[in-house]
Order: structure tokens, then C-alpha cells, then sequence
């Protein structure tokens, strides 16, 4: 019988999703190849607008998040690079990604510029929120429906309703 470092050193390698500090996920990438750890962050390119200019810059598609491909030999090394905070761990385990999961992210980000996480599980339909950008900038209103990437809003002003569809980002709950 094998003993349990044997089959460790002759475990395959899979894909791991890792926690990493925030804002740091291209700097982990980059440290993990510098390693010689096989890694993938996926990027989108965003506009982004500052006071004076407009400038494209690419962002992580999954924030806090980077994938690693690794065999159980590599997870110390993973573990001890600066930025990652840890394994992300699924029942008590660190979370496994099946090898389509992480061809059908890259197919994804190849085949679609504009290619977005969208969380809807903190909104729900009856929430107040305030509008954080555009022509209704400031304005409150309650979410009356769910779409895919975005709500409708009703903003009751002026003794009259006013509808607006809104992207989920431009919105602050303020429950």
C-alpha cells in the first residue's frame, strides 16, 4: 500500500479558487506564474472616468478571486504568497473547480467584451435604493422589479411616479 505522501506527490492537479486581499487579484496572478503556478484571473476592460480624462483599464471579472491549478505539493506555496488570504473552502474543503467550468469562463471572456459578475442576492423586489449615477443621480426609489443586469426603480416625487430602468451597480441599498 502506498503511503499517503506517495499519493500526494502523484495527485493530479486541479483547479482552486483563492482568496486574495482586495484590489490584488492581478498582483497575485502575477506572482503565482512568477512561481511557476499555473493561474488564471480573468479581466474585462471597463472605462473608468476620473475628473479629467476617460482611460479603459482592465479590472478582475471576479473580485477577490483568483483560479490556481495546482497539485497538493504547490498549496503551501500558493498559501504563502503575499496577497492570497486563503483557499476558498467548500464543506470543509478547499473548493475544487472542474477543468469546463474554467474553459467556459475563458470562452466566455474571449467571446464577449462586455462580460460582467452581477450579484442580485443582496436586492430584492420592495428595497429602497438611491440612484449613484446619471440623470436621476441622488434620487430614491423602490425596486418594484428584477432584471438580469439591472431594476426598475419607482421614484415617487412631485405627487407623481416616475419608472426608470437602472443598472444594478449605479444603485446603493439604503434599507
Amino acid at each position: 500500500m502506498e503511503s499517503l505522501s506517495a499519493l500526494r506527490v502523484n495527485a493530479p492537479k486541479k483547479w482552486f479558487v483563492i482568496y486574495t486581499r482586495p484590489r490584488w487579484e492581478k498582483k497575485v496572478d502575477e506572482l503565482l506564474k512568477l512561481q511557476g503556478i499555473i493561474s488564471y484571473c480573468p479581466l474585462k476592460r471597463v472605462k473608468h472616468k476620473w475628473a479629467d480624462r476617460m482611460k479603459e483599464v482592465e479590472l478582475p471579472l471576479f473580485n477577490s478571486y483568483v483560479f490556481v491549478y495546482i497539485d497538493p505539493r504547490e498549496e503551501l506555496k500558493v498559501r504563502v504568497t503575499l496577497g492570497v488570504m486563503n483557499f476558498v473552502y467548500y464543506m470543509g474543503k478547499p473548493a475544487q473547480v472542474r477543468d469546463v467550468v474554467i474553459e467556459e469562463v475563458k470562452r466566455c471572456m474571449e467571446t464577449f467584451s462586455d462580460v460582467e459578475v452581477v450579484d442580485l442576492q443582496h436586492m430584492e423586489i420592495g428595497d429602497r435604493v438611491m440612484i449613484k449615477e446619471g440623470l436621476m443621480n441622488h434620487k430614491e426609489g423602490q425596486i418594484i422589479k428584477l432584471r438580469q443586469k439591472s431594476v426598475v426603480v419607482v421614484i415617487d416625487t412631485l405627487n407623481c411616479v416616475l419608472l426608470t430602468n437602472v443598472n444594478i451597480e449605479d444603485l446603493e441599498l439604503i434599507n
